[in-house]
């Protein structure tokens, strides 16, 4: 009977610890941000998925930070900034934004991404700072308030994916 209850305590104790371990604290770096309206719809985003508190969006650094009960919550959040067009680098290599774009790595003339956060010119400027990191690239027609643009050149297209999320936007190819 005694040890019964010793394993039952054990197990108890188990997962409590497992549960408590769950819980985490990610940090998401790189995220497009280049006014107060960017950070606030990153803080928006964060705040509607269940299970997340603690957010905190550091316009400055391009950094958000949350806790999420499990890595299963964790990862809505992230897919939740990815299908608003932001997009970053995560502490916790378990979670990601996901290569979903659709770029093919070979070289194209025209390539149409669309999905990605684009609400101001301080955006068009953002975007426009990655395309200059890709070589190959002559024009855009990226406009603010418009998720679609058409890139001009002869480059690489999943280079210009790349070179669009470090700066922080999340595309997909048309």
């Amino acid at each position: 009977m005694f040890k019964h209850t010793i394993l039952g305590t054990l197990a108890a104790l188990f997962l409590f610890t497992a549960s408590v371990r769950a819980e985490s604290k990610i940090e998401v770096k790189q995220l497009h941000m280049c006014c107060s309206g960017c950070a606030e719809e990153v803080e928006n985003i964060l705040k509607k998925v269940d299970g997340i508190s603690d957010v905190q969006v550091t316009k400055k650094t391009r950094t958000a930070t949350f806790t999420a009960p499990n890595s299963a919550a964790a990862q809505k959040a992230i897919d939740a900034l990815a299908d608003d067009g932001f997009h970053g680098e995560v502490s916790d290599k378990a979670i990601g934004f996901k290569a979903d774009s659709g770029a093919k790595k070979e070289k194209v003339t025209s390539l149409t991404v669309s999905g990605f956060h684009n609400t101001c010119p301080g955006c068009v400027k953002s975007f426009r700072v990655a395309l200059k990191k890709v070589s190959g690239v002559e024009s855009d027609d990226c406009k603010p308030n418009v998720t679609t643009c058409t890139v001009k050149g002869n480059f690489n297209a999943a280079e210009l994916v790349e070179a669009l999320n470090k700066e922080g936007f999340h595309v997909k190819v048309k």
